[in-house]
């Protein structure tokens, strides 16, 4: 295999990594945002104001990519369905579990994903894992329930912070299916599959949440309005990290996207501790060596 046929193969590599980077600032914003807004409001920022930014990537890509046109069918709909409400119901318990727990912490209970988006697509999509990926998911599960535990011990006790983050795991786990399984209903190049699906499901979610908080929370819709320039910040690096994100999974398999995307505990570490102030315990720190670990295992073997 060439160098560029490698280089090729393997792009999907950096682009998670930005995604992650991005998402990381993203998280970081949508924190400082959830202390004036509710967690609707504050879920809802990302793709309000991230949708514009969807839309222009949409059109310069179908411009400069000579690819066939998209095959929308009843495939590419429900897996946007699926994938669409989990990740509405994913960032809202993020944000949750941001707020009853640290930040570090919070971002890390959310990562069981990987483990749960390689189940669920090996039994949506039909996907097989090699053993080194399955091995990389199982140390990288294990550093995330090392992390999970609360308090000063090395005991299990999972609390409600804790439950909050595995079930936003769970959710952001069938978005990835999701995604991966509107991509590749599309029958196109994965540079527009990616900016389709993006596009499409970005302007689903504003809908359906958009149309929540205007009936039932009217008065944090009018404070999400008025808070735009925070909201902005949140809105364009989440844009910026899903065209990453997906990118990757039109790319790779959703479960070895969002394991290398696990190298997001890297930028929070520092976010937390630089930004934020935060103390991470031995506990917490050995935790992150593990996920770092198996994100490790899963490049070699990938």
């Amino acid at each position: 295999m060439s160098i560029p046929d490698i280089i090729v193969e393997n792009i999907w590599i950096p682009i998670t990594i930005a995604a992650a980077a991005m998402q990381t600032a993203r998280t970081t914003l949508q924190k400082n945002l959830a202390t004036n807004l509710s967690t609707n409001a504050s879920t809802l920022a990302r793709y309000l104001y991230g949708l514009p930014i969807a839309m222009i990537y949409l059109v310069v890509v179908r411009a400069f990519d000579a690819a066939p046109q998209p095959d929308f069918n009843m495939t590419f709909a429900l897996n946007i369905l699926m994938g669409g409400v989990a990740q509405i119901i994913a960032t809202s318990l993020l944000i949750m579990a941001l707020t009853a727990r640290s930040y570090a912490v919070g971002t890390a209970l959310s990562k069981t994903e990987a483990m749960q988006a390689a189940l669920l697509a090996v039994v949506f999509l039909g996907e097989h894992l090699s053993w080194g990926g399955i091995v990389a998911l199982l140390i990288s599960g294990v550093g995330v329930m090392t992390m999970s535990a609360p308090g000063k011990t090395w005991s299990f006790t999972i609390d409600r912070a804790a439950v909050y983050g595995l079930l936003s795991g769970t959710m952001f786990g069938f978005t990835a299916v999701g995604i991966r399984g509107a991509n590749l209903a599309l029958h196109t190049s994965f540079v527009t599959a990616a900016a389709t699906t993006l596009a499409v499901m970005i302007v689903f979610q504003t809908i359906i949440l958009g149309a929540y908080l205007i009936w039932f929370e009217t008065p944090q819709f009018r404070a999400l309005l008025k808070a735009w320039r925070p909201s902005l910040g949140v809105g364009v690096f989440s844009a910026l990290g899903s065209i990453g994100w997906f990118t990757g999974m039109a790319l790779e398999k959703a479960a070895y996207v969002r394991t290398l995307g696990q190298v997001e505990l890297v930028f929070t570490v520092l976010v937390a501790r630089f930004y934020f102030r935060e103390t991470l315990r031995p506990r917490e720190l050995t935790g992150m060596v593990l996920i770092v670990a198996g994100i490790v295992i899963l490049v070699l073997v990938a």
